[in-house]
């Protein structure tokens, strides 16, 4: 029993973290049908300003993570997406690509490629008994982050002038604009969210293996993506309960898998999500075929 309870705990971290970076590449994904890449270079800039600002107090790291991931996100925007705005997906994908590479670059060129210490989120690296399973402090941030945002995203998505804005968008950018929905003002705030859940995902990496590197978020954004096809392009709560599932089928897959065969885990973990999306191609969780981002 305490074993089942372990891997429910494991697993229910592991998901969270997947569904909240599913969550950022989703809802830019829905704006602007766009496969950013570059995400992980939002994530991995985030934690090198921790590193920057490793002196100084948590307030001050936490504000200079959420400004280094803002800035970045809205510059992307603006120089590299914008302009290819009109432009096919394979072009922006291409662009993502290319955003991704060069910001990876000149993160080797300026700081190199060996892991930097940084101090932020230390204290939640402690593991916290709950009866008899061990979580750590960070896994209980990450699930209650999922929560708050999954229904701070909902609110503002439904309730808000410019989050039903970014939906009519989502749905049908052309008549959006027709309309009278300001295509800049939409897609910069898509890509402002994303850089605020960048932070957080940021926070709890640094909490999590206390270093950066330049590619600290090329293996996030990559699982993140295939939470969100695993979950269903164009939903949000998809995108997030694909995370879930993901978190679930690796800790299933980690505790089936003999220990010689561990390193192969990624093998096992993309051959099961193939088999998977050959059986629901749409998506686990999602029902009919749409591009809106639904909440």
């Amino acid at each position: 029993m305490t074993r089942f309870l372990q891997a429910v705990a494991d697993s229910l971290s592991t998901g969270s973290f997947y569904a909240l970076v599913a969550l950022g590449l989703g809802l830019i994904f829905g704006v602007m049908r766009l496969v950013n890449l570059a995400y992980g270079e939002i994530i991995s800039g985030s934690v090198f300003a921790a590193f920057l600002l490793r002196n100084q107090p948590t307030y001050v790291i936490i504000i200079g993570m959420l400004a280094a991931a803002l800035l970045i996100s809205v510059l992307t925007e603006r120089f590299a997406f914008r302009p290819l705005r009109t432009a096919s997906p394979s072009t922006m994908l291409i662009a993502s690509f290319a955003v991704s590479y060069t910001l990876q670059n000149l993160a080797l060129a300026t700081v190199g490629s060996a892991p930097r210490e940084v101090g932020v989120g230390s204290s939640l690296a402690v593991f916290i008994r709950v009866g008899s399973v061990h979580v750590a402090g960070y896994s209980i941030m990450t699930v209650a982050a999922v929560l708050i945002i999954v229904i701070a995203l909902r609110l503002f998505l439904v309730r808000t002038a410019i989050g039903i804005s970014m939906r009519a968008a989502s749905e049908d950018f052309e008549c959006a604009q027709i309309v009278g929905v300001r295509a800049n003002r939409v897609i910069l705030m898509a890509f402002v969210i994303s850089g605020v859940l960048a932070t957080v995902i940021g926070y709890v990496l640094a909490a999590q293996t206390g270093s950066v590197t330049p590619t600290l978020g090329a293996m996030p954004v990559l699982l993140g993506f295939t939470a969100v096809v695993l979950g269903g392009m164009g939903s949000l709560p998809a995108a997030a309960l694909g995370g879930l599932f993901l978190g679930a089928l690796t800790v299933v897959l980690q505790i089936f898998i003999p220990q010689h065969l561990q390193i192969f885990l990624n093998a096992f973990l993309f051959t099961t999500v193939l088999l998977l999306l050959m059986l629901r191609p749409k998506g686990l969780f999602i029902r009919k075929r749409s591009t809106e981002i639904r909440v």
